[in-house]
């Protein structure tokens, strides 16, 4: 009997444990940063880009040009995955087909495969690129690590590559802005070496962490001193110039 008791006593304190845990989680994952109505406008279609969205939530904004590449993006932690709508229409307006992929939680790390099945809805992309922002860059470079074939490059805003891919041929661009105080510089030197040397580094000047997206200020970055839509502009032009290249 008294076996039975402690068991039981066992038992309901595992499942308190989860509750605490899965109401911790809960309220984590309800604090994340939102689109700010720039992105929302983004969100809609014009002369230049189409806008699709499937039942998954994955957003591919489609140049209504010829399509140069094609990019698949992973959004950075805690942030509404919408909020990159401006960025990824910049990109698609200079030739690039941007798929925008939904997150659980609005946490990437915890869909690493989210880009699977991506490329065989767009048959009509020859190179593909995978990218993100901050962790979402992180984890789509894990990704990329694992399909190397599959991709010409990677696109990393404000992130760096935990997988070492230094001895393939991958077109890599690293970007992030001078005034960045939530990137980790040290891991970023930690892992500067696991891309090819011809890997591309752009800083952009004036520019912050949480200018690639549009969500509002992120706690612990440094004030930029260019605009979001400035800072975008130049994370699509180094963009359009490595794949061009």
């Amino acid at each position: 009997m008294q076996k039975k008791k402690k068991w039981k006593r066992v038992l309901l304190t595992i499942f308190l444990v989860i509750c605490m845990l899965a109401g911790a989680l809960g309220i984590y994952a309800g604090r994340y940063y939102h689109m700010d109505e720039t992105a929302q406008e983004a969100l809609l279609a014009d002369k230049e880009v189409s806008i699709d969205e499937d039942q998954k939530g994955t957003i591919a904004f489609i140049p209504n040009q010829k399509i140069k590449a094609g990019l698949i993006f992973y959004p950075g932690a805690k942030v509404e995955y919408t909020a990159y709508a401006p960025l990824m229409k910049k990109f698609a307006e200079d030739g690039i087909l941007c798929v925008l992929v939904k997150m659980p939680l609005n946490i990437a790390i915890l869909d690493i495969n989210a880009a699977d099945g991506i490329e065989n809805k767009f048959p009509q992309v020859e190179n593909w690129y995978i990218g993100g922002h901050s962790l979402g860059g992180a984890v789509a470079s894990m990704y990329c690590a694992k399909h190397v074939d599959d991709f010409k490059g990677e696109i990393l805003l404000a992130a760096y590559s935990i997988k070492d891919v230094s001895d393939t041929d991958l077109n890599i661009a690293l970007i992030h802005g001078s005034d960045d105080q939530v990137l980790n510089m040290k891991s970023y030197e930690k892992y500067r070496n696991n891309v090819p040397d011809t890997a591309e580094e752009v800083v952009i000047e004036g520019g912050n962490h949480c200018q690639f997206g549009n969500y509002g200020f992120q706690k612990g970055d440094g004030e930029a001193e260019i605009s979001a839509e400035e800072q975008q502009k130049q994370a699509a032009e180094a963009v359009e110039k490595l794949i061009n290249e």
